[in-house]
């Protein structure tokens, strides 16, 4: 399979046709490179507060509910795309009304994956960043999913979540986890994308890195995006010696491809010259328990 990830630069939209034809091209531009599973970032959605105008686009809150209101409609251009291409796509990912315990309703960093035979599923965000948890209020939506496909079993970690090894290991019968981002600096992209390495050398799968990258000057929230596309594997036998498929160059737009043999991930699993993904449990010990042992003194 050949996998295509995207480094998005967020557009100021004058109009829903403008959207429709930037995705149409991006999609066409990965599947006439013989892409079949295409990866979008974390809040690439936000351009879509744009369409309300640069007050509202500059607005934290009312961008946050200006994108829910229309994900329902980018939903069915990414679900057309997927179907008349043949080609399964993770949609960029963007806030999603959602009502919470509390009888309130805030804002869930969900992403969506649409296949070729017209079916989805949707990904929230589980643990926020700082900025989504104490300046936007974004909320953590719905549990992890594993999500069968005909491309193999595909979990989403979105960014931050990707730092998370229990999150990962959650998702360690999946073939494909799919980690859309957005950072702003270095630091930030080069946590998410230890992370996704980490990821797909414990569970012995192949990770999917991808970015929003460039400058938005119309939002407060993600008014610079730093980053790559990146697709890694476990450094074993079947797979690149570094773990690296293929990455991108840093603020690049456009898609990484690589291609991916998902009848290694099983092989490695079988008969690698490490066993990570079946080796866990003796991480911490038998029991999960730590001891804790004070130095003694040199015996003379």
């Amino acid at each position: 399979m050949k996998i295509a990830t995207a480094a998005y630069p967020l557009s100021f939209l004058d109009s829903w046709a403008q959207y429709e034809d930037k995705l149409h091209d991006w999609v066409a531009d990965a599947v006439q490179n013989s892409a079949e599973l295409l990866v979008f970032p974390e809040y690439g959605a936000m351009e879509l507060a744009t369409l309300d105008g640069a007050e509202t686009a500059g607005n934290l809150e009312r961008s946050l509910f200006a994108v829910s209101d229309r994900l329902g409609e980018a939903d069915a251009v990414h679900a057309r795309l997927a179907s008349e291409y043949g080609v399964t796509i993770l949609a960029a990912s963007g806030p999603a009304a959602y009502d919470l315990p509390e009888g309130v309703t805030r804002p869930v960093n969900r992403a969506r994956l649409f296949a070729p035979d017209c079916a989805a599923g949707v990904q929230d965000k589980q643990i926020m960043t700082r900025f989504e948890a104490e300046v936007w209020y974004v909320a953590p939506g719905g549990p992890l999913q594993l999500f069968d496909t005909a491309l193999g079993r595909i979990g989403v970690l979105i960014c931050y979540d990707s730092e998370f090894p229990l999150l990962g290991r959650a998702l360690a019968d999946a073939d494909l986890i799919l980690v859309p981002s957005v950072t702003e600096a270095i630091s930030g992209f080069s946590r998410v994308q230890i992370g996704a390495r980490a990821r797909a050398l414990e569970n012995q799968c192949v990770t999917v890195m991808s970015s929003v990258v460039g400058a938005a000057e119309w939002s407060e929230a993600v008014d610079v995006s730093v980053g790559a596309g990146g697709i890694f594997g476990p450094p074993d036998r079947g797979f690149p010696e570094t773990g690296i498929f293929a990455q991108g160059e840093i603020n690049q737009p456009g898609w990484t491809y690589a291609e991916v043999d998902l009848a290694q991930v099983a092989e490695v699993r079988r008969d690698g010259g490490v066993l990570n993904r079946r080796d866990w449990q003796h991480q911490l010990g038998r029991d999960g328990a730590v001891t804790i042992t004070p130095l003694k003194a040199e015996m003379g």
